[in-house]
């Protein structure tokens, strides 16, 4: 077949072939199909058959066929043991799928026909804790928010808001399975009180999962409390020939014949799905024992020395059930892992924790309530049915037409009577109406059955309108109490198996991102991101429920009124917002830590607008403060701020930023006389460098304060050279100094004639230069005494017209007051 290979998609750059004539060749040698050397110059390449890790290979391809068989079989006993050892909790386990009521029961007993309904008490509580939990750890913006580790900074924080963006990305977009397996897990909790959730990276989707395990599903030994430290974890799981035949040819699974499939159910899955109408006829899965257990493998011993230790180490063994055939052994612990501590797939929600491995959940709580509720009520629905039509006993004499058909509203139907009246014939069964009694008795149970469960509603009419905030916190609190523990167990394992997902994000995330994406979106996070922050629940795990939290923030707000002057009400706003699922809440309440450095224009133009201000260590703060007064010295600001009924606080507002600004030109001016950068101002100092650093930055301050003092009094000489009288009377001294000097002159020419006379004549000159200094300071000082008299006679003056308008506003305003008050009537003092 002839290939075209000299045209191309695209045209190759102009002179690559002057280039290609310069570069050195390139030596290719092919030993075999799968193995190839390259050489370029000094480089070398070799490219031989790829070869698994041997750290995470399959052992069981070099254990000994009879050591995999003894392997096999013991943990194949050991795992009967385990299901064995709580075949109580199975059984309570099974009677308890019963009372969900998920199937009708059609009932022959005591007659055909008779009540089959369940009293819904587990299904509504279980119903009603999924639809809370899922509200409060799944929201719409996604489950994750991050926290800083050790101290906060701009890079940190930046880190932690790509990796709250990327591990919400993640779970909400890229891991379509996650909410509703978790879904899955919050309604199986509630009623078994155990579930199980397994997180892995799976290489065939590319990516990590988090899948949800029944508790039947995960055997634990007897004895175990803690799966940290459970030396035996297997988890029961069920795949298709085809699925374990493609794991067999990637190599993960060792090739070994798969068999019929083991065709045993338990009792749980019988229930299962006898409840919710399934049937396994067409199910060809394969049973298949994943034990993450601890092991002296023989040939792979743990070794000190050189010699053996003897301790067990973490593997992960699968096997078939039924013919026990080991498909893969793993090695469960890090690689440079020196203690070689068991790696952590599983994660256990427990709904009440019990006192052994599995918890205690509405099955074994409240089991016996509902049972009871569907006991009486069947006898109550029983009791109204015979009470509306009854049955009895007829003579045989007596014959009725139609009588095997009960007879309806309005009929009528034909009797033949033997003899006799119709009543004596017929003999009624004294069957009573529903007994009060049995009702009264129903209603106690389920009372008690749901306030066991905390699921009973709070009645909120017996509660006081006006009853303080703290009263209705109190009461709240004592209602969700076992429910917000609970609500706690569930944000303590959530956290656990977050952290089991960033750890697997982490691994197979990019060292370093190349590019920035268009748009608000950052670049996904990178490895190193994850080093500095952890990942935990946006749930609460102090508040159950949002009106739990809400009232919360609003005792915070009334303490908040009482003394506003020392709490964050911004702060305090914006918190309350986000708890009541507001969008935006950002946009709505706009705090400090929001800002971005601007310009002094633009933060004269937030300030007016009543916006937040806030200045950076790195701004030209000399810059910015010269803006921010000239703007308060503007006549025109000075009138519309005036106008304003919000001048104090833009006037307090802005004061309060230029004073930030001078803290930070006083800090760069210590920083400048130390030679050295200050700590930033969040640190927290050791006793014995904050009291060196004191000392250092008390000269520095003195420095700063001489040359402040310098520059004070260069200014203050300026300003007075550049007053107009001083300006003349310096040009006057100036002229003189110059007839002086002319003098000077003609009487050193006539010093030789008139010797006594030019001496006479020095010393009135002398005379007349001071008397013209003294002149000319009694002028310069007279001149500032007037412009000073001026100055304050021209603001007391402004004063006294101020003082005259108020007063003059406040008389019209009362005579408008006693114009509109009616005759012989008195006026109400204003409320304070």
């Amino acid at each position: 077949m002839a290939t075209n290979i000299d045209k191309a998609l695209y045209q190759q750059p102009t002179g690559i072939d002057a280039l290609a004539q310069d570069e050195e060749a390139i030596e290719i040698e092919i030993v075999d199909p799968e193995e190839v050397n390259i050489k370029a110059g000094d480089l070398e390449i070799s490219i031989g058959e790829g070869e698994e890790d041997a750290f995470s290979a399959n052992l069981a391809e070099e254990v000994d066929e009879s050591a995999l068989a003894t392997l096999a079989s013991q943990l194949s006993g050991d795992i009967d043991n385990d299901r064995n050892s709580r075949k109580d909790w199975e059984k309570a386990y099974t009677e308890g799928l019963k009372l969900l009521g998920l199937q009708i029961e059609e009932r022959t007993e005591p007659w055909n026909g008779a009540s089959g309904v369940f009293h819904p008490m587990i299904t509504e509580a279980v119903v009603r804790f999924q639809a809370e939990t899922i509200t409060e750890t799944f929201p719409a913006q996604g489950p994750v928010r991050t926290k800083i580790i050790g101290k906060e900074t701009p890079e940190k924080k930046e880190a932690a808001t790509r990796v709250e963006a990327d591990m919400n990305y993640q779970l909400t977009e890229k891991m379509v399975e996650f909410r509703p397996e978790h879904e899955r897990m919050l309604w199986s909790l509630p009623a078994t009180g155990s579930a199980f959730k397994k997180v892995y990276f799976d290489p065939s989707l590319g990516r990590q999962v988090s899948i949800f395990i029944p508790a039947e599903d995960i055997l634990l030994p007897y004895g175990t409390t803690e799966m940290d430290t459970c030396y035996r974890i297997t988890h029961v799981m069920r795949k298709t020939k085809n699925e374990i035949t493609k794991l067999q040819q990637a190599g993960f699974y060792r090739d070994v014949e798969l068999n019929t499939p083991d065709k045993s159910v338990s009792d749980i899955q019988k229930a299962k799905d006898k409840e919710t109408g399934f049937s396994d006829i067409n199910d060809d899965r394969f049973t298949l024992y994943e034990c993450h257990v601890d092991l002296d493998l023989k040939g792979f011993e743990d070794e000190e020395d050189g010699e053996a230790t003897g301790i067990m180490l973490p593997y992960v063994v699968t096997l078939v059930r039924g013919t026990n055939d080991i498909l893969a052994i793993r090695r469960n612990w890090e690689e440079d892992d020196p203690l070689k501590l068991k790696r952590q797939h599983f994660v256990h929600y427990q709904y009440i924790p019990g006192f052994g491995a599995y918890g205690f959940g509405l099955f074994h709580l409240i089991g016996g309530f509902a049972k009871s509720a569907t006991s009486l009520m069947r006898q109550l629905i029983d009791a109204g049915t015979l009470a509306n039509l009854p049955g009895g006993l007829k003579t045989r004499g007596l014959r009725i037409k139609g009588d095997d058909t009960p007879i309806a509203p309005g009929e009528f139907r034909d009797v033949d009577v033997g003899s006799g009246t119709i009543r004596d014939n017929i003999l009624p069964l004294p069957y009573k109406e529903p007994s009060q009694t049995l009702y009264t008795l129903l209603q106690n149970i389920v009372d008690e059955g749901r306030r066991f469960a905390a699921t009973a509603d709070m009645k909120v009419s017996d509660m006081s309108a006006n009853a303080p905030v703290g009263t209705t916190l109190a009461l709240l609190e004592r209602q969700l109490k076992v429910m917000t523990a609970v609500q706690a167990r569930v944000h303590f394992a959530l956290k656990q198996e977050l952290g089991l997902l960033k750890n697997i994000i982490r691994d197979y995330s990019d060292t370093d991102y190349l590019y920035e994406p268009e748009g608000t979106a950052g670049p996904r996070a990178k490895q190193s991101d994850y080093e500095h922050v952890d990942v935990i629940p946006v749930s609460d795990p102090n508040a159950a429920t949002m009106s739990q939290r809400v009232v919360q923030y609003q005792a915070v707000i009334q303490m908040a009124q009482m003394a506003p002057d020392i709490y964050d009400l911004p702060q305090l706003h914006r918190r309350m917002l986000e708890v009541l699922g507001i969008k935006n809440a950002d946009k709505l309440v706009p705090l400090e830590e929001d800002q971005k450095p601007t310009d002094p224009v633009s933060e004269n133009q937030n300030v007016l607008k009543g916006k937040p201000l806030k200045a950076f260590m790195y701004q030209d703060h000399q810059s910015h403060i010269q803006v921010h007064m000239m703007m308060l010295q503007d006549p025109l600001i000075q009138q519309f701020i005036g106008q304003n009924p919000r001048a104090p606080a833009i006037q307090a507002a802005l004061t309060a930023h230029v004073a930030e600004h001078v803290g930070y030109m006083m800090r760069q001016k210590i920083e400048q006389q130390l030679g050295m950068p200050l700590p930033p101002e969040d640190e927290k100092l050791p006793p014995n460098v904050e009291i060196a650093l004191s000392g250092m930055m008390a000269q520095a301050a003195q420095q700063v304060l001489m040359q402040d003092q310098a520059k004070a009094a260069q200014q203050q000489a300026q300003q007075q050279a550049q007053d107009p009288v001083v300006q003349m009377q310096m040009q006057e001294l100036q002229l003189k100094s110059k007839e002086l000097e002319l003098k000077a002159q003609k009487i050193s020419l006539d010093a030789a004639s008139a010797a006594d006379k030019q001496a006479l004549e020095e010393q009135k000159v002398t005379g007349q230069l001071e008397l013209d200094s003294m002149r000319v300071g009694a002028q310069i000082r007279e001149s500032q005494f007037k412009q000073q008299f001026e100055q304050e006679r021209a603001g007391l003056e402004l004063g006294i017209d101020i003082a005259k308008s108020k007063a003059q506003a406040d008389l019209q305003a009362r005579t408008a007051a006693l114009q509109r008050t009616p005759p012989n009537q008195p006026t109400e003092e204003p409320t304070k």
